[in-house]
């Protein structure tokens, strides 16, 4: 009867949230935006294209986005369109301007953080970055995207130690997946400190070193960004949430 106990039904919850929105499409995408960038695509697996296909689904369609290749990841490829992680987004940014109409843009130029990517206008937002010196978005969270996936097979590892055996390291290791939604802060708002303070002479308009805005509206220039949680980041908190639950119910299990 052990597995049925309280602390193993929260756990088990958690882990299917985070098999689902982060482990599954982000090892099976895994060096996929490599190979598209290198045009090597014969070398990418048939099943790729059902996954991504399917994580799109209700997700951002760019008014850029070729029309009839709208979630059809073969036929993006094939016209060499821009292509987001299928991960499920963590971050959500937005930059509003003049110049993009609201019938467009009814929410400016969006883009999405993911933790082992990016999707959206990322194209777009790069260009606008430029034009004041800043790096592209793909500049920052190398190492990070690179150790990703072993943290999450990790992660899930440690789950399924947590729900078979009963063991206090176990248990205070549980603390990670507690920690998560606050670790994809601390990185997010480094890099964006990074980002806004090490400008480029390159830009077109002279900015001074700023922060951008990590949560909430903010103004640069003479855009106006928006930066709010995602899905994904309300899912990291469940998940949060879910392990100390699971790590106070474990401690009044005799």
């Amino acid at each position: 009867m052990k597995r049925f106990r309280k602390s193993n039904i929260y756990a088990g919850i958690a882990l299917c949230i985070l098999i689902i929105a982060f482990v599954f499409p982000v090892m099976v995408y895994h060096k996929v935006p490599e190979k598209i960038a290198s045009g090597n695509i014969e070398s990418i697996p048939s099943y790729i294209a059902p996954v991504w296909d399917l994580y799109q689904t209700g997700r951002y369609v760019s008014p850029y986005t070729p029309q009839g290749a709208e979630k059809d990841f073969k036929e993006l490829v094939k016209r060499r369109a821009e292509i987001g992680v299928p991960s499920v987004p963590v971050w959500f940014v937005s930059l509003e301007a003049p110049n993009y109409p609201k019938e467009a843009f009814p929410n400016g130029i969006p883009v999405y953080f993911h933790m082992d990517g990016y999707s959206g206008d990322v194209h777009e937002m790069n260009t606008i970055n430029h034009f004041i010196g800043m790096y592209p978005m793909e500049r920052g969270g190398r190492v990070e995207r690179i150790f990703l996936p072993y943290l999450l097979l990790f992660e899930v590892f440690l789950f399924l130690l947590f729900m078979t055996m009963k063991h206090r390291v176990v248990t205070v290791g549980m603390l990670l997946p507690v920690l998560f939604p606050a670790g994809f802060l601390a990185f997010y708002s480094g890099w964006l400190y990074w980002y806004g303070h090490n400008l480029q002479e390159w830009g077109m308009f002279k900015v001074k070193p700023f922060m951008p805005t990590v949560f909430g509206d903010g103004k640069v220039a003479q855009f106006t960004t928006h930066s709010y949680p995602s899905l994904g980041f309300y899912l990291l908190l469940v998940i949060s949430a879910l392990s100390i639950l699971a790590i106070l119910s474990r401690r009044n299990e005799s």
